[in-house]
């Protein structure tokens, strides 16, 4: 039940004015994770995604797992970062991956 000025999401969240377009969806109603593996040879894997726990298991037990993870296995999450938008997400991936490894590391400790 909404107020007559406004729609309500399955969710509960209740917009007022006009329903958002799908576009503006994934931006109200999703997470999106910047993580850190370590891989079975000790190296590190910077990664994005909307869905953690499928991508931690794509890495270690699927095809859609990236070459550098799939050659590696198992991985184990060492580190995660949640974010509001992709936009976000991507830039903090992109921040992190140009990190040396040293910063990596200590960024894990801090956690």
């Amino acid at each position: 039940a909404g107020s007559s000025n406004g729609r309500t999401h399955a969710s509960g969240a209740c917009y007022l004015g006009s329903n958002p377009g799908p576009a503006a969806l994934p931006e109200i109603l999703m997470e999106y994770f910047v993580y850190i593996l370590e891989c079975a040879d000790g190296s590190f894997y910077v990664g994005c995604t909307s869905d953690l726990k499928k991508r931690v298991g794509q890495h270690n037990n699927s095809k859609q797992g990236a070459h550098h993870t799939k050659i590696r296995r198992p991985v184990i999450l060492k580190y995660f970062e949640v974010y509001k938008t992709l936009r976000e997400a991507m830039r903090r991936e992109r921040e992190v991956k140009g990190w040396r490894r040293e910063k990596k590391l200590s960024l894990i400790e801090k956690s």
